[in-house]
């Protein structure tokens, strides 16, 4: 059993590659949405989660609904999988303890380098085409050893931390939430035809489209899928995507 949140396409790809034939795979917005949190463990069944870094830490709505959840029977082996554009700060002991106030033991905590997609704050951006190129072909190896220790059920941790855990994590996530966790930022440029993609492809159904113009809706996690997937590059966050790329998994489908 596999529970995955995914903006822009990275870790529902991880989650997809690393999901073994017969195996269970669940949406958490998509659970959220028909507010069902039981679910009964087979037996010797595993429990893991996939998810991107959020702000050094996973996203708030993962946690959110790990509080939620209400799980029968015992796993045999937990893990998480986070992706990553460069590092993961504190995400292994801030979601270990998620767990285990739900009486969860984490075996594996395993993350992956893809290509980033934050571009809300000055100085950062999107890889490179070649960059980002080399990150997926890196990744599609590193999958394939991931789905190798999940399936062995190893007890591992294997985090991509570069320094300042404690400084990222601790102190600059809660401001993160604070200040640049909102969709009162959203804005359309002229160059919005109406074509409702950004709404297609806000995880959350955030956006609707209202006169032919997206409106957010409030309950927003700044996944920037629908700032990355306008195709007229006519939804800005503020001042800060005007000069900024866009990136998503090509081969994702929501």
């Amino acid at each position: 059993m596999i529970f995955y949140f995914s903006g822009l396409g990275n870790s529902q790809y991880a989650a997809k590659t690393i999901l073994n034939e017969g195996e269970r795979l669940f949406i958490i917005p998509e659970v959220e949405r028909n507010h069902c949190y039981e679910f009964t463990l087979d037996k010797d069944e595993r429990l893991g989660f996939v998810f991107p870094v959020y702000s050094w830490r996973a996203p708030r709505l993962v946690s959110e609904f790990i509080e939620k959840m209400q799980l029968n029977g015992k796993p045999s082996y937990t893990f998480f999988v986070t992706t990553c554009g460069d590092d993961c700060g504190k995400t292994e002991q801030h979601f270990r303890h998620d767990l285990q106030r739900k009486g969860i033991t984490l075996d594996a905590a395993i993350a992956i380098q893809m290509p980033n997609t934050y571009v809300n704050l000055p100085g950062m951006d999107v890889d490179s085409e070649e960059i980002a190129k080399e990150k997926l072909r890196k990744a599609q190896i590193r999958l394939a050893e991931i789905k190798g220790i999940l399936e062995r059920k190893e007890k591992v941790s294997q985090m991509i931390i570069t320094g300042a855990a404690m400084l990222k994590s601790d102190i600059i996530q809660p401001l993160f939430y604070k200040y640049l966790v909102t969709d009162k930022k959203f804005r359309t440029t002229n160059a919005c035809v109406g074509c409702g993609i950004c709404a297609q492809s806000c995880p959350l159904e955030n956006v609707t489209m209202i006169d032919a113009r997206p409106h957010w809706n409030g309950h927003c996690t700044t996944c920037m899928a629908c700032y990355h997937h306008c195709p007229h590059h006519a939804i800005q966050f503020g001042k800060a995507t005007a000069t900024k790329g866009q990136y998503f998994f090509k081969d994702s489908k929501k």
